[in-house]
């Protein structure tokens, strides 16, 4: 039964990578089995092989990737389902992910690493942080595929009210419901910091502060000094320039 569940599990995860054919259980055409490990285990800086491995470890290849790899995702077809990308897009997706965390899993700490390649003129630390709070949805510390790809699903593929849920979540910072401008400020403060200090044009000390006061000042409809749900998603909808933005990622995958 063991060995069933850990024939199953392999076939799901080589199925996303597009190393797995779904409907004949085989390899690829022009990709054998070894093949298809050895480019795996290449992943692995601790694991690179100096040459082909016989067929005699076969079998401990096998054990190393199931004990290396220690979350599987769902299956394609699942995936499929609860998100709105395609399966090649999901396999796209996959490869990307698995380069990056050959564990099937990404921690805080790698998830700002790899975000800060992409700042490198700031400090990104505290928006990335926020960021992994909006994509770990189980609050377990950790981000797997599935939880990526639901997430990104939503910003790149969801209806408009479900990207501008996604966004009050993630300035929602202690999920009370409501945004503050204490929360407001922590998000602003941490995209100018993120952006750097040498932006063009140059960003003045204040300017979060007063992207705060005009973001309430839009928002807070009743001026109760706080942002629910119903006033964020009616003024996002009335902003032209909002509404823009959000249809910039359509077409992005």
């Amino acid at each position: 039964m063991k060995a069933k569940d850990r024939d199953q599990s392999l076939s799901d995860s080589r199925e996303l990578d597009g190393s797995y054919d779904p409907l004949t259980g085989n390899a690829p055409s022009g990709q054998s089995k070894k093949t298809i490990k050895q480019r795996f285990l290449k992943l692995l800086p601790c694991c690179r092989p100096t040459a082909a491995p016989s067929i005699a470890e076969s079998n401990i290849e096998d054990d190393f990737e199931l004990s290396t790899v220690c979350h599987r995702p769902e299956g394609l077809d699942k995936l499929q389902e609860q998100t709105k990308f395609t399966k090649k897009e999901l396999q796209v997706l996959y490869r990307g992910f698995k380069n990056e965390c050959p564990s099937g899993v990404v921690n805080e700490e790698t998830f700002k690493h790899i975000y800060s390649q992409f700042f490198p003129q700031g400090d990104s630390s505290t928006y990335a942080h926020f960021l992994f709070e909006a994509f770990d949805t189980n609050k377990n510390g950790n981000v797997s595929f599935e939880d990526f790809v639901a997430g990104l699903s939503i910003i790149l593929r969801g209806s408009i009210n479900d990207r501008l849920n996604w966004a009050f979540n993630l300035y929602d910072l202690n999920k009370d419901g409501c945004i503050t401008k204490e929360e407001m400020m922590d998000i602003m403060k941490s995209i100018y910091d993120m952006m750097g200090k040498y932006t063009y044009p140059c960003m003045q000390d204040d300017a979060p502060r007063d992207h705060v006061e005009n973001f309430f000042q839009k928002m807070d409809r009743n001026k109760d000094g706080v942002v629910t749900i119903e006033e964020f998603i009616e003024s996002c909808q009335k902003d032209e320039n909002i509404m823009q933005s959000m249809q910039l990622f359509d077409n992005v995958i």
